[in-house]
């Protein structure tokens, strides 16, 4: 069996996993910000609180994790010295970002669950773009591969 062609499709389906979630949390949010800011009651409050940390803990953590792992598996796979590659240092740079942007998204998801949350609906609504701009890079990156 190819043990990159391996690899690479765990890869994959690990990084759409851990996009749906990068993608969903923050429409979570919004919804959930629009509820606090309106009164909703504290039973809608705790369904959305059970949704966003069950999002967070089975889903995304394990994605982000599998992709790193299996990320590293085929750098390792296609040699060390392709990290010299400018296409490669790009995406793991977006994919630090991406990282970045996910311990974020923990961080909200933190205080929301201590009904501390000070960001609005609309906040939400801009920062769900990042991921998606990422994507993109990435993407843009990986097919064109530029020296």
């Amino acid at each position: 069996m190819n043990t990159y062609l391996l690899f690479k499709s765990i890869h994959l389906i690990a990084v759409i996993s851990w996009m749906a979630g990068l993608l969903y949390l923050p429409r979570i949010f919004v919804y959930h910000s629009d509820a606090v800011k309106n009164n909703k009651s504290e039973d809608l409050m705790s369904t959305f609180k059970v949704m966003e940390r069950r999002l967070f803990i089975y889903i995304m953590n394990p994605a982000m994790i599998v992709s790193w792992v299996f990320g590293t598996l085929l750098i390792h796979t296609i040699g060390i010295e392709s990290v010299n590659s400018l296409w490669l240092q790009l995406k793991l740079l977006f994919v630090i970002i991406l990282t970045i942007y996910h311990f974020f998204l923990f961080q909200c998801l933190r205080k929301f669950g201590e009904n501390i949350n000070s960001h609005t609906s609309k906040f939400y609504r801009i920062v769900n773009e990042i991921p998606t701009v990422l994507l993109i890079g990435i993407i843009l990156v990986v097919v064109f591969k530029p020296l």
